[in-house]
């Protein structure tokens, strides 16, 4: 009957939700307890157990729905949810996804493109990442793909110390593929270039820390303001601030 209600709730529309029970959303008349230090407590009823986790100021969580009875344990639930995802975050961090990447070459590639080549392969096979090399043949270059395995065995010869062969060369249509694998794990070359960023973090810091206290700066002195020079069309001024000859300047006569 429970199955079958879950399974209309569903199809109704709702979820289920994945987080045990705790406290009064536990809906059975008795419990198996379990301590907060994992003792044993035994077979008891549901309104002493609440009692119990009250008592403790902890939460009554249930772990295991589906034994008879179901077995509950005094915790501290929110710390357990957080402790729980630091956990899995940390998983997802050290977790290592192998990932292939590809290089493309040609038969006739210049000597400097292929050290760039080489370099990124390098580079990949380091990082821990598997490299799968492809050679195209154009035109008349079909007819000599031995040029295009040598190509390939000189790549492999150049790396060995990375990596090694783990698919040998095969022709593919117009393509001539190869894959390459890392001699180090992906967690092992994570756990490294870690290692290598936290030494360079570690030396810039070093290097930015003085020894001795820097001289005060002596303060900056301002220059002084030129003055703006006077526009040679307008009149010169006298004394009073009159032009000559206006009314209150010095030289004009008071009329009585």
């Amino acid at each position: 009957m429970a199955v079958r209600q879950a399974v209309a709730w569903c199809y109704r529309g709702g979820s289920i939700s994945a987080e045990p029970r705790i406290n009064d959303r536990i809906r059975v008349p008795e419990v198996r307890l379990v301590g907060p230090s994992g003792e044993q407590v035994g077979i008891v009823p549901l309104a002493k157990a609440l009692e119990l986790a009250q008592e403790y100021d902890l939460d009554l969580v249930e772990v295991a729905a589906t034994a008879r009875p179901p077995v509950c344990k005094l915790m501290d639930y929110g710390k357990f949810k957080y402790e729980s995802a630091m956990k899995a975050r940390e998983a997802r961090k050290n977790q290592a996804h192998t990932v292939i990447k590809e290089m493309k070459l040609r038969p006739k590639i210049d000597p400097h493109d292929y050290d760039t080549k080489k370099g990124h392969v390098v580079r990949f096979l380091k990082q821990g990442d598997k490299v799968k090399i492809t050679i195209m043949f154009r035109g008349r270059e079909q007819s000599r793909p031995e040029l295009g395995f040598r190509l390939l065995q000189r790549l492999a010869s150049d790396v060995e110390e990375l990596g090694f062969i783990e698919s040998n060369p095969k022709q593919d249509g117009r393509n001539m593929i190869m894959v390459l694998g890392p001699h180090k794990k992906k967690t092992e070359a994570m756990a490294e270039a870690r290692e290598a960023q936290a030494a360079r973090k570690a030396e810039r810091q070093g290097n930015n820390t003085p020894d001795a206290a820097p001289a005060e700066k002596a303060p900056r002195l301002r220059p002084r303001r030129r003055p703006r020079p006077r526009p040679r069309h307008l009149p010169r001024r006298d004394r009073g601030g009159c032009h000559p000859g206006t009314p209150g300047s010095p030289g004009t006569p008071i009329k009585i």
